[in-house]
């Protein structure tokens, strides 16, 4: 498979105008900022917004956004099988905002860590959790077996079950206040 076209924060925010911005984070981590102009299709959704992308791709370019590069990726794959060009923002919004890049942040909207982080701290506690309980009991230290295998399972197929379960969460859904995919998806269907 070809590798997305992808841009640096410099080339994307001169170039910003030009593009349909798509931010494939959870909706709780798009709530917390956003690239300006970005619209919310959530990458576990991305499938059912192929019709809408594949017309806003008629009208122009597509810029795939997440939090660091790699979900965007993944979506300009799941795009490019679905016979739509789409670039990715190289580093995500780390990098767009470490660039001097300013983020939207709709009003009273809360802070969510990023998903890589919120793997991270699940990943590790249900280890630590594992080797403590295997002090009483033998077999608890298969929990810490399981999340290494997961993690394994994980970089091997550059995808992330926990990632998804953690989507779920309340924390990491759309304010009440927050445009629906629906909404998102009428948009690019212009």
């Amino acid at each position: 498979m070809i590798s997305p076209a992808s841009l640096s924060p410099f080339e994307a925010a001169a170039r910003l105008e030009e593009f349909t911005v798509i931010d494939v984070r959870a909706p709780g981590e798009y709530a917390s900022g956003h690239v300006p102009g970005a619209l919310n299709i959530p990458l576990d959704r991305l499938p059912e917004a192929v019709p809408a992308l594949k017309s806003a791709s008629a009208r122009g370019s597509l810029l795939m956004v997440c939090a660091s590069g790699v979900r965007s990726t993944r979506a300009c794959e799941i795009l490019a099988d679905a016979d739509i060009d789409a670039a990715t923002l190289a580093g995500g919004t780390s990098a767009w905002e470490g660039d001097g890049n300013g983020l939207e942040r709709p009003a009273g909207a809360r802070a969510t860590w990023p998903m890589e982080r919120q793997v991270r701290f699940a990943a590790g506690s249900l280890v630590v959790a594992g080797l403590v309980a295997g002090r009483r009991l033998p077999a608890a230290r298969w929990l810490s077996a399981g999340i290494g295998a997961g993690l394994v399972y994980s970089a091997v197929t550059n995808t992330c079950g926990m990632a998804a379960a953690l989507a779920r969460l309340p924390h990491n859904r759309a304010p009440h206040q927050a445009a629906g995919l629906d909404a998102t998806l009428d948009a690019l269907q212009g």
